[in-house]
Formats: structure tokens, C-alpha cells, sequence
């Protein structure tokens, strides 16, 4: 699965929620609950990083781009827009 199409996902459970739907359930508890996540999930990452090997770091990576999935998907922006201020700041780095 790509970000794309994760991210496809979380719009339609924020949208279309499911009664037993993780996403649906973070999405309905607020921004608050969903910047908590991505703290802790940030953290993860560091302590992978640091000693628990490549596959822990992947998994670990991976549940933070969810969340932050999910943060975009709460705000209404969208990864294209990371990936839109990411190419303007390549190409001013190249000036």
C-alpha cells in the first residue's frame, strides 16, 4: 500500500466512519488525541533508531506516517501539499 492509497483510506473513514474503525475512532477524538500520537509514535522512532534494529525502525517509521496521515486528513490538507512544499524547497536549495 502507498501513502496514496493510506491516505485514501483514513479521508473515507474520517468521512464515512466505521463503528470499529481505529481511525475513525482517533479521528473522532480530536486533534489533540492525534498530536499525542504522533509524539509517541515520534519517540518510537528515536529509541528504534537507536538499538532495536532496521525492522523496528521501518515499523515504527511506518506507524508515525499514519499518524501523521491522519493529522493531514483531520485538517483537510493532503500529502500532496507536503510533497509540493518539499519540491519548492529542492529547488530553491538548487538556486
Amino acid at each position: 500500500m502507498n501513502v496514496r492509497e493510506l491516505y485514501a483510506i483514513i479521508c473515507e473513514r474520517r468521512d464515512h466512519p466505521l463503528p470499529d474503525s481505529y481511525t475513525a475512532k482517533l479521528l473522532a477524538q480530536g486533534e489533540d488525541e492525534i498530536l499525542k500520537k504522533i509524539g509517541e509514535e515520534a519517540v518510537e522512532v528515536i529509541l528504534a533508531g537507536k538499538a532495536q534494529g532496521d525492522q523496528r525502525l521501518i515499523e515504527e517509521i511506518a506507524d508515525l506516517t499514519y499518524h501523521t496521515l491522519v493529522l493531514l486528513a483531520s485538517r483537510g490538507l493532503t500529502p500532496e501539499q507536503i510533497a509540493d512544499e518539499l519540491e519548492k524547497r529542492h529547488r530553491k536549495s538548487r538556486e
